[in-house]
């Protein structure tokens, strides 16, 4: 009998909080300077230097705790994260442990099979290391500590998760959250958004867990599918094969796509995490928590109700168009300016749109087709003027530079052949070229009903209204 197996993962997600300074001193984020330019005095770890917390790091963390329904902590501590390593200048980090910001809040995810509740025990503040640079150097490493001191706040899932679907789906609701609250810029190239997956696996119906690997610095959707799924079937093969899990931290290897032993995975005691000596405990009253609660805007998941009860959208499509604030936005824009139609204005946004942006690898604010634009060529399939099908040719026109479609429609001569007399001569010449068919389609075959369509549509370049051709050669194919 063959072993069924349950995949349980955890994801730590660390978001750069979007502060033009640091955590604790006055050094830039901006992203892209010459190496160790950015780093002063405090970020150095230089002795008898003071760190000083930075007000709007926490203002930050405390839009996202209330945004996902946690509770914001009103007195918290940082700590010292005692290790070595050569971008930790100061030989620990400074985070929260014990008494962190946000405890205990959750988000909801939709999959094909109906939607879950995903909890997140807590979102900490705390500090980013420098990074260690190898290419180009030969065989020494170089250390940028320009990154030392960045403000993150770590999101740390329960092990909820059950498959590397299911934890893509909740890593892009956070991102989409995190961008929505405008905390952080979710540049996951950048290394802005990038998380820790914590994965083992257990007998399908075993409540205790299986040994756990945490998969380190995932900076895309892709990679993290990629390196759940490997680790996942590495850990049964394991023990299918009658060996044991071991506790490590493991790196994923994308050109080989497999994770690769990277340490022995530390547990809390290791770090002799202690209260930071520096830094008194942070105390917020509740007149502060309740000022930024007035400052939330409507987040994705009140945004998407909205779409389905004001534009009767279905609840797919609403959450694909709130994914981005700004494709929510851009959508809403349409609709406003054309005056409804709004399955017809995502059907667009979602698919044209979304495609040549996509292929061209532009976000929607660069997008050469604006709402306004779009709207316009939209309004032009409402009042019969072109077809969908012409519309598509306008479109590609309007994104090569053309940003008018009325423009493109009369230099083209694309307007759309709606005299019923006209396509009634079109549809006679059809009928006489083809008196076979003819004569097939009235004797009962009546899938050739489609070949005329096809040839009176060849015969006016694609311009006849497709509703009155139907309608039409219903008629006068009867005889």
């Amino acid at each position: 009998m063959s072993i069924e197996w349950e995949t349980v993962i955890g994801l730590e997600i660390h978001a750069q909080l979007a502060t033009r300074s640091k955590i604790f001193s006055g050094s830039s984020t901006a992203y892209g300077a010459t190496p160790n330019v950015q780093a002063n005095l405090v970020d150095l770890g230089y002795p008898g230097i003071l760190p000083v917390l930075n007000r709007e790091a926490v203002r930050m963390a405390v839009r996202f705790g209330l945004a996902i329904g946690a509770t914001v902590a009103r007195r918290s501590i940082f700590a010292r994260k005692n290790y070595f390593y050569p971008d930790l200048p100061k030989g620990y980090q400074i985070s929260q442990y014990e008494q962190p910001i946000v405890k205990v809040g959750s988000v909801e995810i939709v999959l094909d099979d109906g939607a879950r509740r995903i909890g997140i025990t807590r979102a900490h503040l705390e500090e980013d290391a420098g990074k260690s640079l190898h290419e180009g150097l030969g065989k020494q490493s170089g250390i940028d500590l320009n990154r030392a001191g960045t403000p993150l706040l770590e999101i740390v899932s329960e092990p909820d998760l059950r498959s590397a679907r299911e934890a893509i789906a909740y890593m892009k609701k956070i991102h989409t959250l995190v961008r929505y609250l405008e905390i952080c810029d979710g540049n996951m190239q950048e290394g802005s958004f990038r998380c820790d997956a914590n994965v083992s696996v257990r007998h399908k119906g075993r409540r205790e867990y299986g040994t756990r690997c945490e998969i380190k610095n995932l900076n895309s959707f892709r990679f993290v599918e990629r390196a759940i799924n490997y680790e996942v079937a590495r850990q049964i093969e394991l023990l299918e094969g009658g060996g044991r899990v071991v506790q490590e931290t493991r790196l994923f290897d994308s050109d080989r796509n497999e994770t690769r032993p990277m340490r022995s995975k530390e547990e809390a005691n290791d770090y002799r995490y202690f209260p930071d000596p520096d830094l008194l405990p942070l105390a917020l009253d509740a007149a502060f928590i309740e000022e930024i609660r007035g400052t939330l805007p409507e987040l994705p998941d009140q945004k998407a109700e909205r779409f389905e009860r004001e534009h009767g959208l279905s609840r797919y499509d609403s959450g694909v168009l709130t994914a981005s604030r700004e494709f929510a936005d851009f959508y809403e824009a349409v609709v406003g300016m054309l005056g409804g139609e709004a399955k017809l204005a995502a059907n667009w946004v979602m698919g044209d749109l979304s495609g040549f942006l996509n292929r061209d690898n532009l976000e929607i604010g660069q997008s050469p087709i604006g709402a306004k634009q779009l709207a316009g060529l939209l309004a032009r399939i409402v009042d019969g003027t072109i077809s969908g099908k012409i519309a598509k040719e306008v479109f590609e026109m309007m994104w090569g530079g053309v940003a008018d479609a009325d423009a493109v429609i009369a230099a083209k001569g694309l307007r759309q052949i709606t005299d019923t007399s006209a396509i009634e001569r079109v549809i006679a010449g059809v009928m006489m070229a083809n008196p076979a068919q003819l004569a097939d389609y009235r004797s009962g075959k009546d899938k050739l009903f489609g070949f005329f369509v096809g040839q009176v549509m060849k015969a006016t370049g694609g311009k006849a209204n497709p509703a009155q051709v139907n309608e039409l050669l219903r008629k006068l194919l009867a005889g």
